[in-house]
């Protein structure tokens, strides 16, 4: 019925299974020191190709328990509350992970919130220390702490504290404590403290790895905020695969480039806006010149992806394109699959690997059968543990476990997930339910638009009005709201479902981590005063 889960591919690599049996994260450390300790695991890449710096896997662990003995004489003990709110660097991974050596309870805060944000995540979590980056692209993160309150405040950025390992106490031996806090983004609310375990960091990075299957001939890259759900899942891959991946302080095209091009970056991805940004590179490109000669894959998620994104990245830029479906609640849930066909990866989420359930319901939370959308339940080990509130953690799981992701959709009989929106994302007109992601889908395959969003307007008649708001594509003609229904229309687009509202800016608002569409920033902007 609406259930679906799927077995390994087969041919994968027989180690990165075994290793994803770890209990804990710093034994997954362990294992792949073990096997191959000289290895490139980290890249940091600079903007002087002089001051790149490389970490091994062998140098992760030796480096990464120094720093937790240097934590464990600040006081950090097994269960501490300990926040960081870091850029992705080095010294990042490496506190993260001697945090985990100790077996404390570690809080990743995005290193773009302010006050607000960061001062509610202190709070909640109940943190006793707080690692900062000094001021860090012109904001001082030490004196937002001071002026926070925040207990334990240091300073983590070039230098770590270090000490003897000798002094500290036997590893952690189970994984299935929480460890783990990590804050939903906050945009007209408080973000929400989601609670992780080791355990349910692997099985989500498992999930991204064994989709994948990375080699240990590839280069992968994080161009996203490590303090990000995305961290441990990438990181996960790396170390089940044996590859290394470069690090981005600060993401920003063209300027990237250099660093994809020096280490020959061959797996690249985050979310479609950041496919958006590779292909808007390869249009200043001649023909024939590709923009990261290496690049063999882009592989993403955190966003709707139009099916002409997938086709123009396969045609522009040369490279295969997989994209996944997950969330800070459930870090990987599904991905597509490199050799899948180029209708499934264009059209769909990928499919579930073995352990994660998906469930399909209608409103009285009814299990639906394949081909009929409805609201998508998820059970299985990637599943957080709930929220710091137990109020949110009480109304997110039904009698059975499932979490209620708020995600619309429906699974292919062949296993595959579609998503449709989001049930908060549906526009009401007129009382007739319309889906803003099948109107997205069409407006990006028209040749003048370079990315879109549709919102529903609070209107008097219509309870709700469509607006659809676009960039342009550089050189193009001004769109005008009657050619953009003429050419809907013409892909085949219900009149009930066509725009009553255009609006052209030069860029989509989007928040600072996989670069998602901030939509209540454009009703805010476009809704009648």
């Amino acid at each position: 019925m609406g259930t679906s889960q799927h077995e390994p591919s087969q041919g994968c690599d027989g180690t990165a299974y075994e290793l994803a049996a770890s209990r804990t994260l710093w034994e997954l450390i362990e294992r792949r020191a073990a096997l191959t300790p000289d290895a490139p695991v980290l890249i940091q890449a600079a903007a002087d190709p002089a001051d790149d710096r490389t970490l091994t896997f062998g140098g992760l662990r030796e480096r990464a328990e120094r720093v937790a003995a240097g934590l464990y004489g600040m006081g950090v003990r097994p269960g501490t509350v300990v926040a960081w709110q870091l850029p992705t660097r080095v010294e990042t991974a490496l506190l993260s992970f001697a945090l985990a050596r100790v077996g404390a309870v570690q809080s990743p805060v995005i290193p773009f919130y302010r006050d607000r944000e960061a001062g509610f995540a202190l709070r909640e979590s109940g943190a006793e220390f707080f690692a900062v980056p000094g001021v860090w692209r012109g904001f001082d993160h030490t004196e937002m702490a001071r002026r926070l309150g925040a207990a334990g405040v240091f300073e983590a950025y070039d230098d770590l504290p270090e000490a003897d390992p000798s002094v500290l106490p036997p590893p952690p031996s189970e994984g299935t404590s929480v460890r783990w806090i990590y804050w939903t983004s906050g945009t007209t609310s408080d973000p929400k403290g989601v609670r992780h375990t080791d355990r349910s960091l692997i099985a989500g990075g498992s999930c991204l790895a064994h989709a994948l299957r990375p080699k240990a001939t590839d280069v992968g890259s994080m161009a996203f905020p490590f303090a990000h759900i995305a961290g441990p899942d990438y990181t996960v891959m790396l170390l089940l695969y044996g590859f290394p991946a470069v690090m981005f302080e600060h993401f920003a095209l063209p300027d990237a480039l250099d660093g994809y091009r020096r280490h020959g970056v061959s797996v690249a991805g985050g979310s479609t806006a950041f496919y958006s940004m590779f292909l808007a590179e390869q249009r200043k490109r001649p023909a024939g010149e590709k923009v990261i000669p290496t690049l063999r894959l882009l592989a993403g998620g955190g966003a709707p992806k139009p099916p002409e994104i997938y086709h123009a990245v396969v045609r522009e830029l040369g490279c295969q394109l997989t994209h996944g479906y997950g969330m800070t609640e459930v870090p990987m849930i599904t991905m597509g699959d490199p050799d899948d066909t180029a209708e499934n990866l264009s059209t769909t989420e990928g499919r579930p690997p073995a352990g994660m359930e998906i469930r399909v319901t209608g409103p009285d939370g009814e299990e639906l059968p394949p081909e009929t959308d409805g609201e998508i339940r998820l059970r299985g080990e990637a599943v957080c543990k709930g929220y710091v509130d137990p109020d949110q953690s009480d109304a997110a799981f039904d009698a059975e476990g499932f979490l209620l992701t708020g995600d619309l959709g429906h699974l292919r009989k062949s296993g595959h997930l579609v998503l449709t929106g989001r049930a908060k994302d549906i526009i009401i007109r007129k009382g007739e339910n319309i889906s803003a992601k099948e109107i997205e889908d069409l407006l990006h395959r028209h040749p003048a638009v370079q990315d879109a969003a549709v919102v529903g307007l609070p209107d008097p008649e219509r309870g709700e009005r469509l607006c659809a708001v676009v960039e342009q594509r550089a050189g193009t003609e001004p769109l005008t709201l009657d050619e953009v229904t003429s050419y809907l229309r013409g892909e085949g687009l219900s009149p009930y479902k066509l725009p009553e509202q255009l609006e052209v800016v030069e860029a989509l608002p989007r928040n600072e981590t996989l670069r998602k569409v901030l939509k209540y920033k454009l009703r805010e902007r476009f809704s009648p005063a």
